[in-house]
């Protein structure tokens, strides 16, 4: 009985598992790695094709992502997962899907010009779609038999709609799955359950050194944001993520303005700007009865609909998208993804990232290396669509909301088990992050803690660790050269020259006819000359 560590370990992306019995083999989770990484995942080490099923704790993209590439490779059993799982991943494979085969179209149709080797996408919207046939919903809380050595169980992480932890029972072994456990007393979805009883705890880690801070009124604090972006005539423009998180802002909103917390700006517009959140709000809205918490179905039994609210505006098309910027009014919009690496929140901080009066919110994790992490941290300026952008907006986050729960939230899940576990291992965390919190496992619970490296392969059978991997660092991005360096430097000034040019032509409003004239001839001479397409 042997477990397979492969994705998630010492990062927080990319969540993999293999198990193999005497009469199985599976996967939990099949994640996309997103972002930069720190240490290289080894492959599958065996035929997908060989993989019998796959047990999904959640839809988020780094648990289920690469199925449809692993569909593709030759596995075609069955997914298991909750049903609102299911029903996400209907729409988030999907478009995966479609991202991965625009992006390949966007960089073949510049490799070809380039010379380049055609490039091929991890998988397509065939894939995605085939894969998607083979999921199977289950219910919360009920026991399932795979085959005559397996069973299964999935309770409810309280991290995303239909996001769950797994227990699984092969022979006289019971192996626990947590997932990404959520925060506690987050809007519209249930808390966390504690299970008590496991052999063996593989554990998420991603806030395991770090605590959220005192619980803040996350409506008062958001109702401030937006009254002082408002007052001063800007927007308040919030990365989100499509699910999960763009629905905890809109249930928020919707209480501001049920308790008019907003002043002077009544019936303020809120943009949510991408089909696939809108898609999941629907998905939302349709499980309430299996995955709302009592507060949620209250205001439902009030006949409120807790994520919607006059003034709320859905955006679907890319004229749709384009046209909010070209709105005067104070509003807030809400776009994907929420690390900024891409979607079309790019284009909404590349109109707003330059003005004093907007402000940046961010309400979620931010990965190393990516733009919002970059904000967060305070850059300066930003490149968008390869123009440099000078940060003047107010960037501000909003502490404590997060769907994973923090060091303080993780161990409390931790004790539930008291000290029965033979091994805890900790995954799905930063590099020091992981470790620090395998520590204080050992340390608190006098449970043996290990943050296992990709590739490393435990006997859960003989109790013994049988490969122990050391982790292998992923390839680092070429060096920046000074001459690089100077040549961004002169396009910079470039860039500048041509915003002070617009500032001049701002200046001449209002002219003579006959100079105004002048000016733009001049400027056309001077496009003409340049232009090089």
């Amino acid at each position: 009985m042997k477990l397979t560590f492969i994705g998630a370990t010492h990062e927080v992306t990319g969540s993999c598992f293999l198990m193999e019995t005497d009469t199985c083999k599976f996967l939990i989770d099949c994640g996309m790695k997103q972002g930069p990484s720190d240490y290289e995942n080894i492959e599958i080490p065996v035929n997908p094709g060989d993989i019998d099923f796959v047990l999904l704790t959640h839809a988020h993209i780094d648990h289920s992502g690469d199925l449809p590439a692993l569909y593709a490779k030759g596995f075609h059993g069955n997914v298991y997962a909750t049903e609102a799982t299911c029903d996400l991943c209907d729409i988030m494979l999907r478009d995966s899907a479609h991202i991965q085969m625009f992006e390949a179209e966007w960089r073949n149709r510049k490799g070809k010009r380039a010379g380049k080797q055609e490039f091929v996408p991890a998988y397509t919207m065939e894939d995605a779609l085939g894969v998607l046939q083979n999921f199977v919903g289950c219910e919360y809380n009920q026991i399932i038999h795979l085959n005559q050595e397996v069973q299964v169980r999935f309770v409810d992480a309280g991290h995303l709609l239909g996001s769950s932890s797994i227990e699984i029972w092969i022979k006289d072994k019971k192996i626990v799955f947590s997932g990404d456990i959520g925060n506690l007393q987050q809007p519209l979805i249930k808390d966390p359950v504690y299970i008590e009883e496991a052999d063996y705890v593989v554990m998420e880690s991603t806030y395991g050194n770090r605590s959220h801070g005192q619980r803040i009124d996350y409506v008062k604090s958001l109702a401030e944001v937006i009254q002082t972006a408002f007052d001063r005539g800007g927007n308040v423009v919030i990365p989100s993520f499509a699910v999960g998180r763009t629905q905890e802002m809109l249930y928020f909103i919707r209480q501001i303005k049920e308790e008019n917390l907003i002043h002077g700006h009544d019936d303020f517009p809120v943009y949510v700007d991408s089909p696939l959140a809108i898609e999941a709000t629907s998905i939302f809205g349709e499980h309430r009865v299996d995955c709302y918490d009592e507060d949620a179905q209250a205001l439902i039994q009030r006949g409120v609909n807790p994520i919607s609210f006059t003034g709320l505006k859905t955006s679907i098309t890319a004229d749709d998208s384009r046209a909010i910027n070209d709105i005067a009014q104070p509003k807030v919009i809400i776009s994907a993804s929420g690390m900024c690496d891409a979607g079309r929140i790019k284009h909404h901080l590349k109109h707003n990232l330059w003005r004093r009066e907007s402000t940046i919110l961010f309400v979620g994790y931010q990965a190393a290396g990516t733009l919002g992490r970059a904000l967060v941290e305070g850059a300066s300026t930003v490149k968008l669509f390869g123009e440099e952008i000078h940060v003047q907006a107010q960037v501000q986050t909003l502490a404590g909301v997060s769907g994973h729960a923090d060091e303080n939230g993780l161990m409390t899940w931790a004790r539930a088990f008291g000290h029965s576990p033979k091994q805890f291992f900790v995954v799905h965390g930063e590099d020091q992050t992981a470790a620090d919190f395998a520590q204080r496992l050992e340390t608190e619970l006098g449970c043996p803690a290990m943050a296992p490296f990709s590739g490393t392969v435990y006997d859960l059978a003989a109790e013994k660790c049988i490969h122990q991997a050391a982790g292998i660092p992923a390839p680092k991005k070429p060096a920046v050269t000074a001459a690089s360096k100077k040549a961004s430097k002169i396009f910079a000034r470039l860039l500048s020259m041509g915003q002070r040019l617009l500032s001049v032509i701002h200046k001449n409003e209002g002219g003579a006819n006959k100079d105004l004239k002048k000016f733009a001839n001049e400027i056309q001479q001077l496009c003409d000359k340049w232009d090089r397409e």
